[in-house]
Order: structure tokens, then sequence, then C-alpha cells
């Protein structure tokens, strides 16, 4: 039997792998069929220093269909920016699982960027309105353009985006950098240093921020909205508010958002809200299982945490398609 080189995948060549809306159709039709198959233990966390650290999120498929086994290796180093580096360093490293070979390696960060924002959009398939016109966008960060895209993928309808950041040279920066890609006929941007005044817009309102204060005020938010909140991971960490969390129809990615997500926590040991309220999770809208919307005027909101499941599905297709290319090139 011939070993198959392993093979390194560069954030240029990832770009060219897969799309929001393949890597979207790929997790809806592979999440209900493999979910149960694979394994994937917490996280590692270990101190590497007195403001460093090092993550381990290892999954594997028990699953001779999808033969794989994957761990993704996150550095947190703090105070790169000092050096103007970024402060998190990821890889992602695939074996197969029967062979125990590797088989790629590639970078786990864009890879991530780009589950989280299509983990979004999937869910927004089944919790927004299907007329949706207006994307609020609240953060520039690395994740904001993926959500727009992921965003505007299964939304056709949405007409105008709407950008606030703390900064706002940042948020204008990044509308101007999405505008030069192109690819968004028929849609507006524009960037405004009034959360409160446009919270009540938005008929979508995505959040990819580090806030440890709410910034989404539930009060604000219109009739028939969804929100969808990616950026807290930590207890200490809030998007929004006790009350947008009570008028809304909450869905999870997963059930680790219970016991990780600071709005949500947050929300159990205030009394704010149960565990039981909790609508249902990502994998159950997709086999409907629950039902997402109802109607027109209901607010619902996702959170999300991330999960090894969907690393492993994401790397899964990168790989498949990576191969697939070279086979084609070497024919």
């Amino acid at each position: 039997m011939t070993t198959p080189s392993p093979v390194f995948i560069s954030t240029a060549t990832l770009h060219t792998l897969f799309t929001h809306k393949s890597l979207i159709n790929h997790l809806q039709f592979y999440l209900p069929s493999f979910t149960s198959t694979i394994e994937s233990p917490l996280r590692h966390a270990h101190q590497t220093g007195p403001s460093t650290s090092l993550l381990l999120m290892p999954s594997w498929s028990c699953s001779p269909s999808l033969p794989y086994i994957g761990i993704k290796l996150v550095t947190y180093h703090p105070n790169n920016s000092t050096q103007n580096l970024p402060g998190v360093h990821a890889s992602y490293v695939l074996f197969n699982s029967i062979t125990g070979q590797t088989l790629a390696t590639m970078d786990a960060t864009e890879l991530t960027v780009y589950r989280t924002a299509c983990t979004s959009a999937l869910a927004s398939k089944f919790l927004s309105r299907q007329d949706s016109e207006t994307l609020l966008m609240i953060g520039a960060g690395t994740l904001a353009p993926h959500l727009i895209k992921a965003h505007l993928t299964v939304r056709p309808s949405l007409k105008k985006v709407i950008v606030w950041n703390r900064t706002v040279d940042k948020a204008k920066k990044m509308i101007e950098n999405l505008q030069s890609e192109g690819g968004f006929e028929g849609v507006c941007f524009e960037s405004n240093d009034c959360l409160e005044e446009v919270v009540g817009l938005g008929d979508i309102v995505s959040c990819a921020t580090n806030s440890e204060t709410p910034l989404v005020k539930g009060e604000k938010l219109k009739e028939g909205a969804h929100l969808d909140l990616v950026g807290s991971f930590k207890h200490s960490m809030r998007e929004c508010d006790d009350k947008a969390l009570k008028r809304g129809k909450v869905f999870v990615d997963n059930e680790a958002a219970l016991v990780e997500a600071g709005e949500l926590v947050g929300a159990f040991e205030r009394g704010v809200i149960t565990r039981d309220e909790i609508a249902g999770d990502l994998l159950e809208l997709i086999k409907g299982e629950k039902n997402g919307r109802t109607n027109a005027e209901e607010i619902t909101v996702f959170k999300s945490v991330g999960s090894a499941v969907v690393d492993l599905l994401t790397a899964q297709l990168a790989y498949e398609t990576y191969i697939k290319n070279h086979q084609i090139l070497v024919n």
C-alpha cells in the first residue's frame, strides 16, 4: 500500500476549496448523518506562560464513511499586539482514522472563521425571515466579512448591510475592502456610529465581538428580527442583555453553549430564562425535530460557541476538494 504524502493547505489555497455556499450545504447534509458518530471530548487548555495558553480540540469519526481523526491546535499570546502579530495562531491536523496516517495540515484560523460564519448562516435559514432586507453587523473584526457573505448567501433578499464598530474607521475600512472584492450587486453598505439608533433596523442582527457589556438591548429589537450571537465564549462576555433573550425564541449550535456562553449562563443564574426554555439546537432544526421560525413577528436568537464536530466536517470538505482538484490537475 502506498503511503500518501501529507499535504499542507495554506490560507490562500483554502479560499479556493470552498465558498460559504458550498460549506453551508455541506454542513446541512453531513451534520444529521455523522454528528452521532463523531466523538469530541472537552477541549484541553494548558497554561504555557503567565498570559499564554495552548488549546487542543480533538475529534474523531467512528464511521468508516467518514474515516477521519482531527485536532485543532491553538496558541493564545495576547501580548503579540506589541509586535504587530495576531494574538491567536491555529493549525488543524487531519489523520486517516483507519490507518492513523497524517493526511493534511491546514490553517485553522481561516477554517474556523469559515465554519463559524456558515454555522450562523445555516441557522439563519431556519430562523430569519425569508424577506429579510437589512443586516446589521456588529463588529468589524476577522469574522465580520465572513458573516456578511454567509448571511447574504442564505438570504438573497438582503438589500442593505449596516456595520457598527467601536472604531468607526475600522467599519468603514472593512466596507471598502468588501466592495473592492465585488459580488454584492444590489446590496448597499453603510457604517453607523450610533448602535442604539440602528439596532431596531436590523431584520438580522449579527454580533461578533469580545464585549463584556451587552451591546444589543432587547427592547430595541424590531418584531420579527433574528439575533445571531457569535462572539462570547466565556462567562464574562455578553453581546446582548437579558431582555433580548426573554423576548426571543432561543436556539444554540450545541449543548456546550449552555455552559460556556456568558449571555446564557448569566441569564440562567439570574432566573431570566431556564435551560428548559432553550428551544433547540442546530441539529434539531436541520432534522426538523424542532420548529424554527413559525411566524413573521417572533424574535429568534441563535447563540453559537463552535464545535469540534463542525471543525472536522469543514476540514473534510477542504481535504477532499483539495485531493479531487489535485487529481484533476495530474490527469
